[in-house]
């Protein structure tokens, strides 16, 4: 049972792994899964969240509590799991990738 359970755990951790290395365009995201989009910072929204749009549409990028790291206008790339809840689409980013190749990683805590 331990060796079945280890290899299913193997097999999500790929597949999730796959999934946030290709880039999805931000219209085609969808709730609950893992997502790597790529492009500009369209605006700051608040401290810990800011709004992402590619030529397919935007989307809000939440880093909370942490503070935003980037600028509007800038080329970025994330990597984080699309809200599953109701309302607006939302990335919880867990990594972001600024153009000049620097990675920014989020711990999200909540108390």
């Amino acid at each position: 049972m331990k060796v079945f359970a280890f290899a299913v755990i193997v097999a999500l951790v790929s597949v999730s792994s796959a999934n946030a290395g290709s880039l999805t365009p931000v219209a085609d995201l969808k709730r609950g899964s893992m997502v790597s989009v790529e492009g500009v910072v369209e605006r700051i929204l608040d401290e810990d969240e800011f709004r992402l749009a590619d030529d397919t549409g935007s989307v809000r990028v939440y880093v909370g509590p942490n503070w935003v790291p980037v600028n509007a206008g800038e080329r970025v790339r994330v990597q984080g799991f699309v809200d599953d809840g109701i309302g607006p689409r939302e990335i919880y980013a867990r990594m972001l990738t600024r153009e000049d190749g620097t990675d920014v990683e989020f711990s999200h805590r909540y108390y």
